[in-house]
């Protein structure tokens, strides 16, 4: 640490010239830095397959863009695809016109058109650009920015960009079409899938249960297969120029489409001291986990027997990339293992999360942020057989309170509580962990059942409380009525299953707070999302059904982002810094982008000052355009220049129709599934022909109520009788389809000759690739409409199968099935 300067005034980029509004035009007549970047569509390979990408300025990344604070930026953007695009400069404050979201803030870039993008340079820091059209990012149009200080704050003799991207073979929209139709195929592919087998293997039935009951197929980490991660463009790249006892700036981006990773280093451990472009108070760290768009800077020494290697780990396990650093032999990083999915399951069936938060509800225009709130996340509640069942501390009273006052405070019991008058002495408490405590006993009355006590960690601050190191994932308390008792045990095992993504060792060098003075307005953005349709929301409502969030000017705006989902979301405000709040209080470090990770919360907030529109969105790219994202506004006129471009299309992007289907060609039978659908409408066509000329075929309409209730109706044909194509029976029908709590997809309906229909259907991976499903239907006519049999009060039809799938590709399948009304036999699933 001695080896760095660190001056404090000038690294306080959150001077009033960033944080006041950025004036259009060079008004200041700054020296003007002049770049230009040429999009453009070519074939690559970066996975062992040529495939088509999109290049900046024939690479992928793009350049380097450099810059010194205080200069005046003028960008050519010329797009020669046959597609419009954009960029956006992620991090930078600059005027509303240029932040580069087409139809919000910026016109989109038409093919064969140039914008330029002007602005003035007033930070510095690591940042980067990239498309904000559709899903471009992900093929390619993306690229770094480095800003100089106009007086340099760190001592280092070089700097390195390390851009960090995941990149896959197929095109970006058939990836996002493979997701909403629910396929397993990436699961699988990664090895990260937990078919039943490993389940049972590992006891963890009861788990999966749990999971199954809230319409969850288990615990997930990420979404997409990706053949290949990239450091700058490559699997493995070396920077073999660095000298022995060179301190270099190594300058990390994560251009990832939806991959987070885990940074570690070879060697001695890295000095952590920037992020999001902000310098930290430095803080020596080796494994780090760096989110999708945010940025992080080190200074590492390069050894004198060796080259430093810097790898990264996707989140889940399924893939790594290395950068070298030096020449010589390699001082290997540490190899971060991959995640237990299996054992994550256990712990938050213990935990007794709720999951199921709906990604759209019922009705999106009601507010109901706290009720679901409430309703979902961690519910701290014990186990059955605990002796402090029940047992609830409201720590809302205890905001702001050192531990050393705690011991002043008196606990209140209820009236017939069995542990009246009982004291806990917290000054023996000060800086003990938590693992510590497990040790100690906690005197209670001989007759102590601990009857009402309740803890509600909800409303507590921990950054106020001084129990730092204090880990909450293994509490005993001893049971008073046996001497050395170890047998009445609490188990809270799992309550820092995501402690290890929170920001507490990011600290700003100088304090980051408001004025006490300042309006505060708080607001409370639930993330929720669907993984089997595969749709993101905040507050159970996606863009497309919500109005814009207004921002007051003069005002701080403090956000609560409570995430109910099992992914994590890195959230990226536009044309802001806002403050994330940890345990540093006033000197809580500034970021643009900020991890939420599974069933936590983050508090952030900013000052208003700022014009227009804003975006404010989930960064993993496929769930931004599932839905995750906002708009907030300052409500001021729209620019002129945005008229014959309506927000309406860049909202209409997170609404699109996808559609997919199947053809079974069978021994037996032969089917048709088709289906086309957008966030609360469906179309589905089925055709099932049998080689006994059984057929039956039905065109319906969907309408989404809920994630997981749908009306329907439409129109069905079958043959009346059996090895006969005389006669058809057309029947209108009505009905609701329900995804039941283990995944039983419901169908109930009724057609137009008053029969009613039921019908239940399940698939079940019970091995890696290997799935087994059944299917039953039950069909009654009483006779309202058509004429019974004599001496029949009703007559009956039941449809039963059941079969078995192997997954060979993403598209082809090898199956195998009876049905009653077909038979036996076997042959292949084809999706497309």
């Amino acid at each position: 640490m001695k080896t760095y300067i660190y001056r404090v005034l000038l690294i306080f980029i959150v001077s009033q010239s960033i944080f006041s509004q950025v004036v259009e035009g060079n008004v200041e007549n700054l020296p003007v830095k002049e770049y230009t970047l040429t999009i453009n569509e070519e074939v690559v390979n970066k996975a062992g397959v040529a495939v088509k990408g999109m290049t900046v300025n024939g690479s992928i990344p793009g350049p380097v863009l450099e810059f010194t604070e205080g200069e005046y930026a003028i960008i050519h953007v010329k797009n020669e695809m046959k597609e419009e695009t954009s960029i956006h400069w992620h991090g930078l404050i600059l005027p509303n016109f240029y932040d580069g979201v087409p139809y919000l803030n910026t016109p989109p870039i038409k093919p064969g058109q140039t914008l330029n993008y002007e602005f003035p340079i007033n930070q510095s820091g690591t940042y980067w650009y990239h498309s904000h059209t559709m899903l471009q990012e992900q093929s390619g149009v993306y690229g770094s920015i480095v800003i100089h200080p106009q007086k340099e704050t760190l001592l280092y003799d070089k700097e390195v960009v390390l851009m960090l991207s995941d990149w896959t073979n197929e095109k970006p929209m058939n990836v996002l079409r493979n997701l909403k139709r629910g396929n397993e195929w990436y699961g699988i592919r990664k090895g990260t899938s937990t078919p039943l087998n490993k389940v049972i293997a590992r006891g963890a039935f009861g788990a999966q249960l749990d999971f199954w009951r809230q319409r969850m197929g288990g615990a997930d980490i990420a979404d997409v297969y990706y053949p290949a991660f990239l450091i700058n463009g490559k699997q493995a790249i070396e920077y073999p120029d660095f000298k022995s006892g060179e301190k270099v700036r190594v300058r990390v981006i994560n251009g990832g489409a939806s991959t987070s990773f885990w940074m570690t280093f070879g060697g001695e451990d890295p000095v952590l001291v920037s992020a999001d472009g902000h310098d930290v108070v430095p803080v020596v760290k080796n494994k780090t986990f760096i989110g999708v768009a945010e940025t992080y800077d080190f200074i590492v020494t390069i050894p004198e027997d060796g080259k430093i290697e810097y790898r990264i780990t996707a989140q889940d396990g399924s893939g790594t990339a290395s950068a070298f650093l030096g020449s010589g032999k390699t001082l290997a990083a540490q190899v971060v293992p991959r995640p237990d999915k299996i054992g994550m399951m256990q712990k938050m069936a213990k935990m007794d999360m709720k999951m199921g938060a709906h990604a759209i509800k019922y009705r999106p225009k009601k507010d109901e942020r706290f009720k679901i709130k409430n309703e979902y996340g961690m519910q701290m509640d014990m186990p059955k057989d605990s002796a402090m069942k029940g047992m609830q501390m409201d720590h809302s009273k205890m905001k702001g309170m050192k531990m050393d006052d705690m011991k002043h405070k008196q606990m209140d019991m209820p009236k017939d509580s069995t542990m009246k008058g009982m004291q806990i002495d917290h000054s023996k408490m000060k800086g003990m962990k938590m693992d510590d405590m497990k040790h100690k006993q906690m005197d209670m009355p001989k007759d102590s059942t601990m009857k009402g006590m309740e803890m509600d960690h909800s409303k507590m601050d921990h950054s106020k409380t001084q129990m730092d190191g204090m880990q909450e994932n293994h509490m005993v308390v001893a049971d008073s009525k046996k001497g050395n008792g170890m047998e009445s045990e609490m188990k809270m095992e799992g309550m820092n299953l995501f402690s290890e993504y929170n920001y507490d060792y990011l600290r700003s060098p100088v304090k980051t707070n408001y004025s006490a003075n300042a309006p505060v307005k708080e607001i409370l953005l639930n993330l929720t999302g669907n993984m089997q349709r595969y749709i993101w929301s905040m507050n159970g409502v996606p863009l497309a059904e919500t109005d814009k969030i207004k921002i007051e000017g003069g005002q701080v705006t403090r956000i609560t982002l409570n995430n109910l989902t099992m992914m994590h979301h890195p959230m990226h405000l536009h044309g802001h810094f806002f403050r994330v709040i940890n345990k540093n209080g006033d000197y809580s470090p500034l970021k643009h982008t900020v991890n939420v990770p599974p069933m936590e919360n983050v508090t952030i907030e900013f000052y208003g000052n700022e014009y227009g529109d804003w975006f404010f969105h989930c960064h993993v790219l496929y769930h931004m355009m599932g839905g995750m994202a906002r708009v907030f506004s300052y409500d001021t006129p729209r620019d002129t220049r945005m008229k014959g471009f309506p927000i309406s299309e860049l909202v209409a992007e997170t609404n699109r129709y996808y559609s997919w289907g199947m053809v079974d060609a069978a021994s037996h039978f032969t089917a048709l599934q088709l289906a086309a659908s957008n966030l609360r409408n469906q179309f589905n066509v089925s055709l099932e022909y049998g080689w006994n000329k059984n057929i039956e075929g039905e065109v319906t309409y969907e309408r989404y109520l809920h994630d997981y209730l749908r009306v329907f109706g439409g129109v069905n044909i079958e043959n009346d009788k059996e090895d006969s194509f005389d006669s058809f029976n057309t029947t209108a029908v009505v009905g609701i389809r329900f995804l039941t709590p283990y995944l039983f997809a419901l169908d109930a309906r009724i057609d137009n000759e008053l029969r009613p229909r039921i019908s239940l259907g399940r698939s079940i991976m019970i091995f890696p690739k290997f799935s087994v499903f059944g299917y039953y239907e039950y069909r009654l006519d009483l006779g309202l409409v058509n004429d019974l049999p004599v001496a029949k009060e009703y007559t009956s039809d039941t449809v039963c199968s059941a079969g078995a799938e192997y997954m060979l590709s993403r598209n082809v399948s090898l199956m195998g099935s009876y049905d009653n009304r077909f038979g036996a036999g076997g042959g292949l699933s084809v999706r497309f």
